[in-house]
């Protein structure tokens, strides 16, 4: 599809801008064969990370994916690894006690750590970096509060930021439109294709199987493991690991009823001057904003483009019809873009939970991980990597992700009837400044 001229560029395509140097693989699997130690549904950051580590014990493994392998939001995301855990530790605390509070941020910051180690050890060339993000705070109030969490973070859960003001803002951010910030040190950056390629192929390379384009459509317990049911056939399992996260549905209701899947948008501009860009995000940095209905953004990896994402429309929409609405929002922060044209829009489906916990364990024998709540780069691939961990009985696997129950809601079976209302009352609490 091209939808050339107004502020599309002639070549402008509704697909990720990841998908240039890396598209979605569709690898084959000739032949479904009737038995493996494992399969493993979805063939994102999650499924890839679970078989690596259960096919480098020796282990038989299958990964299924419906799509191409990593045609999910595994390669649509913006590519930002945080430290993945959305709730502060006071809200934490009350839930389930300061001790698991603790554990759940201290293995937050060891997810960053984990994936940086990973992709240096497995030699992956994805364009990894360290460059920190900026918390841009879109009000004076919520600037108060980011000061105030520096100020007071608590005692073995802190972590490398530091505050930076609206007078000396124009050092992270060539913009007016806000109130400071907080550079989170030690967050980093990645092209999510190519980091997924390099994945996909350490899988390939342990011997393990990746079946793209065939769906599963049937789990059933046997006496002994799983009969897995594919569009090409039925295969018998003694371990499965759920890895399916924001394309999660029917084939596991119970998953289904847990997980919120929400469209998030992003574009790409066309090639811009290095100088602008040097003008925009003058360190390189990851951004984000305080607001509810947050915005996203950084620079490409080459430094030519811009790449901006967050959600614009009340419901699921047409790439194409959010680029536009999309492109408004980036000229607003960045007015130095009026006039400049979208090269790629595209979309993908991340997990929300009702507590904004990612979660893992168990579920009547099947293995699962998934609800990243928009943080799944780095902690997909490292609940991942421990939800394989725990199939072969390896105690490593253990986390602290797995202690909070899981939760759904009354009258809730996948579909997010709600998220249209929550939307529109999170917009206005943001242009109240509230």
């Amino acid at each position: 599809m091209s939808v050339g001229g107004g502020i599309f560029t002639d070549d402008f395509s509704p697909t990720p801008y990841w998908w240039v140097a890396s598209p979605p693989s569709s690898v084959k699997l000739e032949t479904i064969p009737g038995h493996a130690d494992a399969v493993v549904v979805g063939a994102g950051y999650t499924g890839l990370h679970a078989a690596l580590q259960i096919a480098r014990t020796g282990r038989s493994v299958i990964v299924f994916d419906a799509d191409a392998a990593g045609a999910g939001c595994s390669t649509r995301n913006g590519g930002q690894i945080s430290t993945s855990v959305k709730p502060g530790f006071s809200e934490l605390a009350k839930r389930h006690g300061e001790e698991t509070a603790s554990r759940l941020l201290r293995e937050g910051r060891l997810s960053l750590k984990w994936i940086e180690r990973f992709i240096a050890d497995e030699g992956i060339d994805c364009d990894f970096r360290v460059v920190g993000r900026f918390h841009a705070a879109h009000n004076a109030a919520r600037f108060r509060a980011l000061v105030a969490m520096v100020a007071n973070q608590p005692a073995g859960v802190s972590v490398p930021c530091h505050v930076v003001s609206r007078d000396d803002q124009h050092s992270e951010i060539g913009t007016d439109v806000y109130h400071g910030g907080v550079v989170y040190e030690d967050h980093a950056s990645l092209d999510p294709g190519k980091y997924h390629a390099g994945l996909l192929a350490r899988v390939i390379e342990t011997g393990a199987s990746v079946a793209a384009n065939c769906a599963v459509t049937d789990i059933a317990r046997t006496g002994d493991g799983f009969m897995v049911a594919t569009e090409r056939g039925e295969i018998r399992a003694r371990d499965v690991v759920i890895a399916t996260n924001g394309y999660s549905g029917p084939l596991s209701p119970w998953h289904q009823r847990r997980v919120i899947p929400i469209g998030s948008y992003v574009i790409a501009t066309e090639e811009l001057p290095e100088s602008l860009i040097d003008e925009l995000i003058p360190r390189n940095r990851i951004v984000s904003d305080t607001r509810r209905v947050v915005y996203y953004y950084r620079a490409s990896p080459d430094r030519r483009r811009i790449l901006f994402g967050g959600r614009v429309s009340l419901g699921e929409t047409d790439p194409v019809r959010s680029a536009p609405l999309l492109r408004d929002a980036m000229i607003r922060v960045f007015p130095q873009l009026t006039g400049t044209r979208v090269s790629h829009s595209w979309m993908g489906y991340v997990a929300y939970t009702f507590d904004a916990l990612a979660h893992t364990g168990s579920q009547d024998g099947l293995h699962y991980a998934m609800g990243y709540c928009g943080s799944g780069v780095g902690m997909a691939s490292y609940l991942g990597m421990r939800s394989g961990l725990r199939v072969v009985g390896d105690p490593q696997g253990a986390t602290a992700f797995q202690e909070p129950k899981f939760e759904t809601r009354p009258l809730y079976a996948g579909r997010p009837w709600f998220l249209a209302p929550v939307v529109r009352y999170y917009r206005l609490l943001d242009s109240l400044n509230l």
